[in-house]
């Protein structure tokens, strides 16, 4: 396993990470506790989930809710040093139940949320504390002070964004270091050769104050996973892929071609193409079997050469570099 610094921090983590949000949904538990043995067996040490995962995760439709931190609570609770092998990384803001303070980032929340996934989690600290979603409503100054608390009392030790723009995470940054705090060490934003979106921003607001980037949905909900190749040998697929695979058939058959050129399986190249990337530090993968786990890890083994990187471009182009000039002269 490679590892690299969780942005400017000291901590290191292993640059394939180990997403949970289907524990509890996609994944029993006795499925989720093979994949979590098999990530450490393999030295995966990033475990990400949040707190809304496990079910549906919408206003009113509380079942699954934190199902996905029990189940890594359980599999802590078994010992054996399980604790001590992974750095711990969840979520809050999505709601948490129908009451007016059960969503977002104030400080009431803030401090309610953490309590809860600690209970859940079964352990007395969560490494990586990360911010779903930006809350306009709530100001830094409330949600950089609930924050410091978390990190005295040792019940947290890193905060981490995700979904920001690139302008939140530089606001962000500015009144963190008006306090004399840390601050963000990483982001977690959807990218992938098909949502290149934020390099024009957010790569760059990423770089400048070196926080780590966490892409997540790497494999662009399956796009990127050779799903021509597993239609023609009868994969079931939905109607809504379906449709989504049909408005991209001419770029999907390319990047399959272009795949079989240089001998490697699409999910692969495409996991390989975010690694090469240097802002990146890990990337986030949600297998749903210790099968899938270990598959991802041959993308390790994968060497785009300079030809490729460019036919890659020319299939999934990007916004055309960093902004200004992307747009502008």
């Amino acid at each position: 396993m490679q590892y690299a610094h969780l942005g400017r921090s000291g901590l290191k983590v292993s640059r394939l990470a180990l997403g949970t949000m289907n524990f509890g949904d996609a994944t029993d538990e006795a499925a989720a506790f093979a994949i979590m043995e098999a990530a450490v067996d393999a030295g995966i040490n990033l475990f990400d989930t949040a707190d809304v995962y496990g079910g549906p995760q919408s206003p009113g439709m509380k079942q699954g809710y934190g199902l996905s931190e029990e189940i890594i609570g359980r599999w802590l609770s078994r010992g054996g040093g399980r604790r001590d092998k992974i750095v711990l990384a969840t979520k809050l803001y999505q709601p948490m139940g129908l009451g007016p303070n059960d969503k977002y980032l104030s400080a009431y929340k803030i401090r309610r949320a953490a309590e809860a996934s600690l209970r859940r989690l079964r352990t007395d600290h969560i490494d990586l504390y990360q911010m779903h979603h930006v809350d306009r409503s709530t100001p830094w100054e409330e949600i950089w002070q609930a924050m410091e608390q978390l990190v005295r009392e040792g019940k947290i030790t890193y905060v981490g964004s995700s979904n920001f723009a690139g302008w939140q995470i530089a606001t962000a940054q500015s009144e963190a270091r008006a306090r004399n705090f840390l601050g963000l060490v990483s982001e977690q934003s959807l990218y992938n050769l098909t949502a290149r979106t934020i390099e024009l921003e957010v790569v760059p607001a990423l770089r400048h104050h070196g926080i780590g980037l966490i892409p997540w949905s790497p494999l662009g909900g399956g796009l990127l996973g050779g799903v021509l190749k597993k239609s023609e040998n009868g994969r079931r697929v939905s109607a809504q892929t379906r449709q989504t695979v049909e408005r991209h058939r001419p770029r999907l058959e390319a990047y399959e071609t272009l795949c079989a050129d240089i001998g490697a399986e699409p999910a692969d190249v495409a996991l390989a193409w975010l690694l090469h990337n240097p802002v990146l530090t890990s990337v986030l993968t949600g297998p749903r079997t210790p099968e899938q786990l270990t598959a991802g890890l041959r993308a390790f083994d994968v060497h785009l050469p300079d030809d490729a990187l460019k036919r890659l471009d020319e299939i999934w182009p990007g916004p055309g570099g960093e902004a200004p000039e992307a747009y502008a002269w």
